[in-house]
């Protein structure tokens, strides 16, 4: 295999260091001649569809299972495994699944391996991250009660008619149904799954375009093989995928310039020289990702709304995406983005314009922070640069001279925001799950809501959403969906920075690059380029 390394001079000592650290090289000409490329990665937090909400295990368990919906370039849905979603009254839902399809291991898919996934992941004591995804299907209190032992382990509003057709009773009326459904925790599981589900996350057997290639081996790697029998219409065009796990997007990058990886994002702090480094294995993509600062609402210092305020308008959104970004991103003023239908560009008023004197007045008028002012973010992202920036525009506009940054890896940082140990402002993004404006507000900021890491709750935030939700068309619920979004900008739980595009690198070696809107490198588009 032959790729061009780029114009940049690396010692030969650091590229083995690099190469070291992520724990393994780029191949040999052997397996290089099997079709084969590989990508950057970080360590999943969770490898099960009913367990993993992160993009570390979310990109390569996209391709190993596929589910009854997928969405096209544009974010529209389209059938994947079903032949059709239909429903009289939008609460009860007939779904008919395409017949003919099997797992990785041979077993056939039907309506039973839907029903009895999503069963798994509603069902309390499993502790699935993904099961409030199924909280609106009839009989999910049963299984996942708030308090006491479940009922049940199956969801009365599941009926298995036959072998292709599913039949679903919601608890209300839903009409986004058939856009939540194209999530990955909706995926079919074979049986031998729920015989032993710990070791099936070592290796996932699902019924997409890729199967496993060996096991999980954990901060190192997770290889996937073209899945030659897979029935859907997006086949896998290389033969072989090497998802290289980094803790360091710098690493990744550096290797991908020393010629040992095939794909990678560019790290903020490179954005500036790229386009001239790279040429044309520079490419950039809208997506759906959302970039804020969490408050810890649990904690006392950061209760009053004015001091809120007065830290999102200290903030010149703009002088970091130019600085920082390159100018690649876009200013965010809403907590919907722009490709989601719906979404208004100004919603956040002048809560999200940089105002340093008025933030400067409502600072003095909160009565200002107390003890330390700890900025977080996970350390495999390429934040520090621009959350050092953000540190410098505090401290220069409100005039706040202890600020410091700590940092966790990102199979730490999760489990730390839900355990409530953040005392201070966090780092968050957000990729859609599906393209609707109920998927930006309902899990982060609905009392309960299983991204809510601020545990932000106001009861009429609650009955707007709910409103939205059980109007006849997506359309309708807009209206409702605003009056949420208005009430939860008031608060300001979170402080709104910016929307992405996403900047990335590919080797020579690899061509037709894409990259979706739920920031997913889609492998399935991928070919040999040499």
């Amino acid at each position: 295999m032959s790729r061009k390394i780029l114009p940049r001079v690396i010692a030969g000592a650091a590229v083995l260091a690099l190469a070291a650290a992520c724990g393994g090289g780029g191949g040999g000409e052997e397996e290089a001649a099997a079709s084969s490329f590989s990508l950057q990665g970080c360590e999943p937090e969770e490898f099960i569809t009913p367990h993993s909400n992160e993009l570390c295990g979310g990109q390569i368990l996209k391709f190993l299972f596929t589910g009854l919906v997928d969405f096209d370039k544009d974010s529209k849905p389209v059938n994947a495994m079903a032949e059709s979603i239909e429903s009289p009254d939008q609460k009860v839902w007939t779904i008919k699944i395409k017949s003919g399809w099997k797992f990785h291991n041979g077993d056939a898919v039907t309506a039973q391996s839907f029903a009895d996934a999503w069963n798994y992941t509603a069902y309390g004591p499993n502790a699935m991250n993904n099961s409030y995804f199924m909280e609106k299907i009839e009989g999910y209190a049963d299984l996942n009660p708030e308090s006491g032992k479940p009922k049940t382990d199956k969801m009365s509003g599941l009926e298995v008619v036959d072998d292709t057709t599913l039949k679903v009773t919601l608890d209300a009326p839903f009409s986004q149904f058939p856009l939540v459904i194209g999530y990955s925790a909706f995926s079919p599981m074979p049986k031998v799954a729920f015989e032993d589900m710990k070791k099936f996350e070592e290796a996932p057997i699902g019924n997409g375009p890729y199967r496993m290639n060996g096991k999980w081996q954990h901060d190192r790697e997770i290889k996937i093989k073209r899945y030659a029998d897979y029935q859907g219409s997006e086949k896998g065009k290389v033969e072989n995928i090497d998802y290289k796990i980094y803790s360091n997007l710098e690493t990744a990058y550096n290797d991908l310039l020393a010629g040992n990886l095939d794909q990678s994002p560019i790290p903020p702090t490179r954005l500036s020289g790229a386009k001239a480094e790279l040429g044309d294995q520079y490419f950039q993509a809208p997506t759906s990702q959302f970039s804020r600062l969490d408050f810890p609402m649990y904690d006392k210092r950061f209760q009053n709304k004015d001091l809120r305020h007065a830290l999102s308008m200290a903030i010149n959104r703009q002088e970091i995406i130019d600085k920082i970004f390159a100018g690649a991103h876009t200013p965010a003023k809403s907590l919907i983005t722009p490709v989601v239908g719906g979404q208004r560009p100004d919603a956040c008023k002048e809560y999200c314009d940089y105002n340093p004197t008025e933030a400067k007045k409502l600072y003095q008028k909160s009565g200002g922070l107390k003890g330390t002012l700890t900025l977080w973010y996970n350390s495999d992202g390429g934040h520090e640069e621009w959350m050092q920036a953000v540190a410098n525009q505090l401290r220069a506009n409100l005039g706040i001279k202890d600020i410091k940054l700590k940092q966790l890896q990102q199979a730490e940082y999760l489990p730390a925001q839900r355990a409530k140990k953040m005392d201070g402002p966090f780092r968050n993004s957000w990729v859609m799950d599906y393209p609707s404006m109920q998927n930006y507000l309902e899990p982060l900021y609905a009392t309960g809501g299983s991204a809510n890491r601020t545990f932000y709750s106001n009861k009429q935030v609650d009955k707007y959403i709910d409103q939205g939700n059980q109007k006849d068309t997506i359309e309708a619920g807009y209206p409702d969906y605003y009056k949420a979004e208005d009430q939860v900008l008031e608060d300001m739980p979170v402080i709104p920075l910016w929307f992405h595009n996403t900047q990335q690198a590919r080797s020579d070696h690899i061509k037709n690059v894409r990259v979706d809107p739920f920031s997913v490198v889609v492998l399935t588009d991928i070919e040999i380029a040499d």
